[in-house]
């Protein structure tokens, strides 16, 4: 097993990509404690895990709370007694463009998929220092790296934001063995795009953009992001991995 003997901290682990990498890391080992605002769905797959054998905690977390993200890393050390991974997961997509974008849309955006990376990473570090190390794997976006026609551009911000961050966190704590890196998925089937995927035109246009003609799967990013966690990644710090079916190499 790959996370055998590691303890990882999940925000946004309730449904979609969050719960498949939840999931995942159990099957490998890991004890996972996630969070989110969807206690129902949180809690279903903490059962889920549950019942295939795996060690997990459901815990009801705002990521733009300084207060919940304390008590996510003390429940977590508490629970299981150390904190070895942490992903920052958790995040929210704005359709439209520039002029649609609102100064409330604009903090909502970047409150959820920016400061929260900032408040998880800052809330983890003291604990990873005690046990030697640790890995910090934030979901960004290829939106992060590139512009696009149909996204607010606070989307991008937002996500561009999570990208340098993550490196700069690499920097700083590089001495200490804590990892830092990012990961950029393409277009994925989850609760997010669910209504733009159920209009074929929409759909058709999407995959028209993507090079191996798919929408990717939550385990398709579940798995870079295993990869970048466990020790096999043990020299990767401040990098960043796409996962998009070729849609950024064009």
């Amino acid at each position: 097993m790959r996370l055998q003997g590691k303890v990882a901290l999940i925000s946004g682990g309730a449904r979609g990509q969050g719960a498949a990498e939840a999931k995942l890391f159990a099957r490998e080992g890991a004890k996972v404690v996630f969070g989110d605002v969807l206690d129902d769905e949180g809690r279903k797959t903490e059962a889920e895990i549950q019942e295939i054998g795996g060690e997990a905690l459901y815990i009801h977390m705002d990521v733009t709370k300084e207060g919940d993200w304390e008590k996510a890393v003390s429940e977590t050390v508490n629970q299981f007694g150390k904190l070895d991974i942490l992903v920052n997961n958790a995040g929210v997509v704005s359709w439209g463009n520039l002029e649609d974008t609102t100064p409330e849309e604009w903090d909502r955006v970047m409150d959820i998929n920016s400061k929260g990376v900032f408040l998880g990473t800052k809330a983890v570090i003291p604990e990873m220092r005690k046990t030697g190390g640790g890995s910090i794997v934030n979901i960004s976006s290829i939106s992060g790296i590139i512009g696009q026609d149909n996204i607010q551009p606070v989307y991008n911000a937002s996500k561009g934001a999570v990208r340098l961050f993550t490196k700069s966190t690499a920097i700083q704590y590089a001495s200490e063995n804590i990892r830092a890196n990012s990961v950029h998925p393409g277009s994925v089937a989850t609760d997010m795009n669910a209504e733009r995927r159920s209009d074929p035109e929409l759909l058709a246009q999407s995959l028209s953009r993507i090079p191996m003609g798919r929408i990717g799967e939550p385990e398709d990013i579940a798995l870079g992001v295993l990869y970048l966690a466990s020790d096999e990644a043990s020299f990767i710090t401040g990098s960043e991995l796409v996962i998009d079916g070729g849609f950024s190499a064009q």
